[in-house]
């Protein structure tokens, strides 16, 4: 899944764990959650009922379009590539709404209520309401996914240990979410009511603001610690400009360039780098819910052991595949210690997994292609989705964390924004490609989807050491 903070290892200070010089709330070290701030538990099950909502409807959304709107293949992915675009993209003006004006806690929960009214316009049948829930719903995760994010962080003191672990449970709310989420809504919209799915998601949008407004005494320190850093931001920038006003061009010992120092801008470049590969990787990744939703609705067989099962079904397993595998990953990286690979290193490895993944579905493609009408196992979609969440814990946990490492404190929730815009761009080509499902030959398609990945791995792996140079330090 989609939205991934870090797993265990020895966290380098980021901006969002800058220590404060009184801590009036000793909560935020002792330990109430797994051995974590109690706030972190506040947060874990708000998102896990944002992401129930969001991919319980996703998992649904262009079967929707496809049997029930009428749509045909290219304009039912050509749409649910704009709307999940844009729901990631809408994450950077979400970002700068927080930053500038409501602050992290109120986009949280002003996101979470238009989310869930979004949820709830999606049950009328009107085609007009179709469009106008879909746009609640980028509106309001464009508020709420950036931000919470970044409150998660805030939790933590510098040089705390538990941060990036506490990444990982966080992670593991989301993904518990995703992969209950297709099972119920699912099934409630193909064996009962289609609508009766969009309400149930709505359902779980709210269960998630009860609990985030329930726990907000235990998300105060890190709050708090989020408007103080903003404060000292800007004081800082204020009195740069002041010094850089004062100064002669021989008395300037730190020189900046559009506010951001030399360092600043070295770790900028490298989040660049890391936003081109990662939006590779979630143009093949986010193809779960539109090219392989389709395929696994026309060419997959769903009946296993004399239980028919809902197509839908098909998008709980990359997230069930997260709780199994995540804990052993997490066990993998701290068992290597020193020898962990880089975020760079990381990186590559995600992309070279989720282009063998495609490389695997080339086999039943190849089998369809040479007998027409038949459905395949559904063990070649599993097969798919266990390779390719191979790639997803290498690469997807480490981005969120590492943004928030290198990311400039004043501008920290728009640059979360633009990782989530990397799933933006990714989301809306993986749309587009739903649309040659019908038109083109299943093996080419999966072919140059294969050998995009992999390409782009390759290259990843050669800039493994200049990527790390940019880095400047952050670990």
């Amino acid at each position: 899944m989609t939205t991934t903070p870090g797993f265990p290892g020895t966290p380098q200070p980021g901006p969002l764990a800058t220590p404060l010089t009184d801590n009036p709330h000793p909560a935020t070290m002792a330990g109430g959650f797994f051995g974590h701030p109690r706030g972190l538990s506040t947060l874990f099950f708000t998102e896990m009922w944002e992401r129930f909502s969001y991919y319980g409807m996703r998992a649904f959304l262009i079967l929707y379009m496809v049997h029930v709107l009428g749509f045909d293949d290219r304009h039912a992915g050509s749409l649910y590539g704009t709307y999940t675009a844009s729901v990631w993209a809408a994450a950077i003006v979400g970002g700068i709404i927080a930053d500038r004006w409501l602050g992290q806690y109120k986009s949280v929960l002003l996101g979470g209520i238009i989310i869930a009214i979004g949820h709830f316009t999606l049950v009328f049948h009107p085609l007009p309401f179709f469009y106008a829930g879909l746009a609640c719903i980028v509106v309001g995760t464009g508020l709420l996914k950036p931000n919470v994010s970044a409150i998660v962080g805030s939790l933590y003191e510098a040089n705390d240990a538990r941060r990036d672990a506490g990444f990982s449970i966080f992670y593991m709310g989301i993904n518990l979410g995703a992969a209950i989420g297709p099972i119920i809504a699912g099934a409630l919209a193909q064996k009962v009511d289609w609508h009766l799915g969009f309400a149930c998601a709505g359902v779980g949008m709210l269960l998630g603001l009860v609990q985030y407004v329930a726990g907000r005494k235990h998300l105060r320190p890190g709050i708090e610690r989020l408007e103080q850093q903003r404060r000292e931001a800007r004081e800082a920038a204020k009195a740069a400009r002041a010094q850089r006003s004062a100064a002669s061009p021989v008395q300037s010992t730190e020189p900046t360039f559009g506010g951001f120092t030399k360092v600043e801008w070295k770790r900028l470049a490298a989040m660049g780098v890391f936003f081109v590969f990662a939006a590779v990787f979630w143009g093949a990744y986010e193809q779960a819910g539109s090219t392989l939703n389709l395929f696994g609705d026309r060419y997959t067989n769903t009946t296993v052991l004399g239980f028919t099962f809902p197509s839908s079904w098909f998008a709980s397993v990359q997230a069930i595949f997260v709780i199994v595998l995540a804990p052993m990953f997490a066990w993998l990286w701290v068992r290597l210690k020193s020898h962990e690979p880089s975020t760079p290193m990381k990186f590559a490895i995600g992309l070279f997994f989720i282009g063998l993944s495609f490389v695997l579905l080339l086999i039943p493609a190849f089998h369809l292609q040479d007998s027409p009408g038949i459905r395949v196992s559904p063990f070649w979609l599993i097969g798919c989705y266990f390779i390719q969440e191979l790639g997803e814990l290498s690469l997807s946990p480490v981005g969120l964390s590492v943004f928030t490492k290198l990311s400039p404190v004043k501008i920290v929730s728009f640059m979360l924004g633009v990782w989530f815009l990397a799933d933006s761009v990714g989301s809306k080509v993986a749309g587009l490609a739903a649309g040659f499902i019908s038109s083109a030959p299943l093996p080419q398609l999966f072919g140059v989807v294969a050998g995009a990945c992999l390409g782009s791995s390759l290259i990843a792996f050669l800039m493994v050491k200049p990527i790390r140079g940019l880095m400047g330090g952050v670990h």
